[in-house]
């Protein structure tokens, strides 16, 4: 496919439970072309991909489930308490992520484009993008949503948050911040700011 032409390219970022996902959607609901760099993982992970292959033979075939596909509980748990294995995970993961997110944004034709990176901070990835957008909320609210949406209790939750970068380190990145604590008429607001201004960035040339 021919390559596209993106002059901007924002990258969205934000710890567990802060509301990425709602985020982008409103982005794409306006035209902009989103990325989503789980979605690339999942990706790499399906059957027969080399990633798979990489994770059974250093994890083992029990992560797998009857169909032969990752599971995902299983191998988080595996990690979450063996840091040596999280770090093994990375290496085989990361940067397959950020090989397939540099040829995704390139085949790109848009003045801008939305590169979610939940792990923005954690793997180093900002040489991806142009800006980066902090979804921010308060670590007990995120604690409360990851708890409601995933069915963990608070040790869990927090066991997750902690293995984060902090909140502080993702607001010092910061080139831009959407507080989602309150009320959504004003996120939404916020958000169509934000996309008339990345426009005009992008029309500029500038970042």
């Amino acid at each position: 496919m021919a390559g596209g032409v993106i002059v901007l390219t924002v990258g969205l970022t934000g710890g567990i439970g802060s509301g990425k996902t709602a985020v982008s959607a409103r982005f794409a609901s306006y035209g902009v072309p989103v990325i989503d760099t789980d979605v690339l993982a999942r990706e790499l992970v399906e059957p027969g991909q080399p990633a798979l292959a990489e994770i059974v033979a250093e994890f083992g075939k029990d992560c797998l489930d009857e169909a032969g596909r990752l599971n995902r509980a299983v191998l988080r748990e595996r990690v979450f308490i063996d840091e040596a294995g999280r770090q093994r995970l990375e290496a085989i993961l990361h940067p397959r992520i950020r090989a397939l997110a540099k040829v995704r944004v390139a085949r790109l034709n848009a003045p801008y484009s939305l590169l979610v990176i939940p792990l923005l901070v954690e793997t180093g990835m900002t040489d991806l993008v142009d800006r980066v957008l902090v979804v921010d909320v308060a670590e007990v609210e995120q604690v409360c949503r990851v708890m409601a949406r995933d069915g963990m209790d608070e040790r869990q939750a927090r066991r997750i948050l902690a293995a984060q970068a902090s909140r502080s380190r993702r607001l010092a990145l910061a080139d831009d911040v959407l507080e989602n604590s309150g009320d959504l008429t004003e996120l939404d607001q916020r958000i169509a700011d934000l996309h008339q201004y990345y426009l005009r960035l992008a029309t500029c040339g500038l970042s």
